[in-house]
């Protein structure tokens, strides 16, 4: 459906007694790219981030002067931020921290100094073949670069995982598959690593949900605007005890590519609304997020990108934005910056849950 025809959803609602200086945030491919843009532009809100199969901050402008400015965006992320053909052509981690000091400087993301005490963690499989483990290791020491102690950061690549999050559930893809929805079948439960690295020792999760997952109409965060390369609706789990005031706290989770609600494949320019694939809401519903979020009082916000494909936004996968798809100019991007249409979307997102 188009912005257009989409009907209304209800608008998403505050609650009361919800820490926002608690918020965390993880994500997978493009949305582990995005992940760690957002938990640099709003650094002040966060204490931590999951990162799964990502690269770091801007790493989409290492080589700006490979080719005219667009061009090069594209250029960079396919081959330098997710296959390098060596070591020594994936993103340089300490020229990418002075980047983001620089973007600090200029007003346009948060001081990095909040990033000290924040806990990350960063996970690659051995067996993923479409961002490389080379890459992956730059964003640890991205953040080293940045200050956070190496104790505080969760580093894994031994696991022989494809590009995916993985569960325990026996219907997802084999461990080491490569292949849609990248949702693969392990021996831990993936989500579970991430909060609890991130919150400490948990309560264990729950095996019957008490909340719910309500959707909500997105378009009011981003105007409509299809430069956005958003969904119309979004979801969110809220345990019980959080809509009865119980003090909260909140966790962004961020799908990757091919993974929201709405994907579809494009062929020749237009979407192939006969064929939909039949996983769409798998990231909302079985990754594992809500289960330990309903014991521990944690809202888990799943914001929704939504595949474009015309003269004026290239995302037929619907990614989320690491390389400069939503910004206005192509020579001087913000898709990074508190600014960036995505990000200021989330944003509001995460300051509205904390409003009742």
């Amino acid at each position: 459906m188009s912005i257009a025809s989409s009907p209304k959803a209800p608008p998403l609602p505050g609650f009361k007694n919800v820490d926002l200086s608690q918020s965390s945030v993880s994500g997978l491919s493009s949305g582990a790219f995005m992940t760690v843009q957002l938990h640099l532009a709003h650094s002040s809100t966060f204490v931590g981030a999951g990162v799964i199969a990502g690269g770091p901050f801007r790493c989409a402008e290492t080589y700006r002067a490979a080719a005219i400015a667009e061009d090069s965006a594209i250029l960079n992320a396919v081959s330098i931020c997710m296959n390098p053909l060596i070591p020594q052509t994936a993103p340089d981690p300490a020229r990418l921290a002075r980047n983001a000091k620089a973007c600090a400087d200029k007003g346009e993301i948060d001081p990095v100094s909040h990033l000290v005490n924040d806990r990350i963690y960063i996970f690659t499989g051995s067996r993923d073949t479409v961002v490389n483990s080379t890459v992956v290791d730059t964003t640890r020491r991205f953040y080293e670069h940045l200050g956070v102690a190496p104790d505080n950061i969760r580093y894994e690549s031994g696991v022989p995982a494809g590009h995916s999050i993985i569960t325990t559930n026996p219907e997802d893809n084999p461990l080491a598959a490569n292949r849609p929805p990248y949702i693969n079948q392990g021996d831990f439960v993936q989500s579970w690593r991430i909060l609890e690295h991130i919150y400490g020792p948990l309560n264990p999760p729950s095996e019957r949900l008490s909340g719910r997952i309500i959707r909500f109409d997105q378009r009011e965060f981003f105007n409509g605007e299809s430069r956005a390369s958003m969904s119309d609706y979004g979801y969110a789990y809220v345990p019980k005890a959080v809509e009865e005031g119980a003090p909260a706290r909140v966790h962004i989770a961020l799908h990757g590519c091919k993974q929201g609600y709405a994907y579809v494949n494009y062929v020749n320019g237009r979407p192939d609304l006969e064929n939909g694939l039949p996983y769409g809401n798998r990231y909302f519903t079985t990754t594992g997020y809500n289960e330990l979020a309903d014991a521990n009082d944690l809202i888990i916000l799943y914001p929704q990108a939504q595949g474009t494909d015309n003269g004026a936004t290239q995302n037929p996968e619907g990614c989320w934005d690491w390389w400069g798809y939503t910004s206005t100019s192509a020579s001087e991007p913000d898709y990074y910056s508190q600014q960036a249409i995505q990000i200021r979307a989330i944003h509001g997102m995460l300051q509205r849950l904390g409003t009742p």
